[in-house]
């Protein structure tokens, strides 16, 4: 069962499902369950009886949040319990997808699943929250931490960068923040490779992936500019003060992924490879 199916990564997942020809898959998007509906939630668990549950669900609205921190939660943190609950019940695995912003920022080496998550946002707070609530739950789960995220669906940083750079002759982009782009479609990989290897209990826990390499999400603008023939647009960095936002991005946040490689038969792509390859995809 994966929720969210509307979502970036929910559609990713499904376009995977359907090139492998995999079966046993149900995609529900909010039209099909509202998960801040508990007797629903419940409800349709239990019918459905899933082996796992891939949450990829969330309020995602990083400035917003500041101003909605109700709605964040709703959709970060209650509706991981409502469904952590449910499977509880149903011996359901619980895959939830969390966020590098738990972190301050402050480090400068790469985080670790043992390293005090201490979030600077609402949004990293709620999506805290949601990792604790399943943590607490009592059920079966594994916990995959992500950064930068974007693909061939959705909005996001690489749909906004092949836009501005077609339209633009110059663009400032900030080079103080740190991080890893992370494809989609890598992520998802992942996520079906971990239900492949099948339960056991010491899978359980957190685990933090994103692509390999570091990046500055200026170098990932220049790159996205010179993989789309879109050079001609000069792109300057600048400080994020110069940009100030209603939310708090942490200045560091690249994940160390040993444990998910030394756990799992997975192997990871350089972010630039995989950002070519979706480049192709859109194109």
């Amino acid at each position: 069962m994966v929720t969210g199916a509307g979502g970036q990564l929910g559609q990713t997942i499904r376009a995977m499902v359907q090139e492998r020809c995999l079966e046993g898959f149900v995609f529900a998007d909010r039209k099909a369950l509202d998960l801040n509906d508990v007797e629903a939630v419940e409800r349709y668990v239990r019918e459905l009886c899933p082996d796992y549950i891939v949450n990829c669900a969330a309020y995602t609205r990083v400035d917003r949040a500041e101003d909605e921190p109700d709605r964040a939660d709703e959709g970060n943190h209650r509706a991981v319990e409502h469904l952590a609950r449910a499977a509880r019940k149903t011996g359901t695995v619980v895959i939830h997808l969390s966020t590098d912003y738990v972190f301050d920022g402050k480090g400068c080496v790469p985080y670790t699943e043992e390293d005090t998550p201490a979030p600077r946002s609402v949004y990293g707070r709620t999506k805290l929250a949601g990792e604790k609530a399943l943590e607490e739950s009592g059920c079966r789960y594994i916990i995959v931490r992500t950064s930068w995220l974007y693909g061939v669906y959705g909005g996001n940083f690489l749909k906004t960068m092949l836009r501005l750079t077609s339209e633009r002759r110059e663009l400032k982009v900030v080079s103080d923040q740190v991080g890893t782009p992370t494809s989609a479609e890598d992520l998802a990989g992942a996520i079906l490779r971990i239900i492949d290897q099948g339960w056991r209990e010491k899978f359980g826990g957190v685990y933090h992936f994103s692509d390999e390499g570091v990046a500055s999400w200026y170098d990932f603008a220049v790159e996205i500019a010179r993989l789309s023939g879109h050079g001609e647009c000069r792109i300057e960095p600048c400080r994020t003060s110069e940009f100030p936002t209603r939310a708090e991005r942490p200045a560091y946040s690249v994940l160390d992924k040993s444990k998910i490689k030394r756990t799992f038969p997975i192997e990871i792509t350089h972010w630039r490879d995989s950002l070519e390859r979706v480049i192709e995809k859109i194109k």
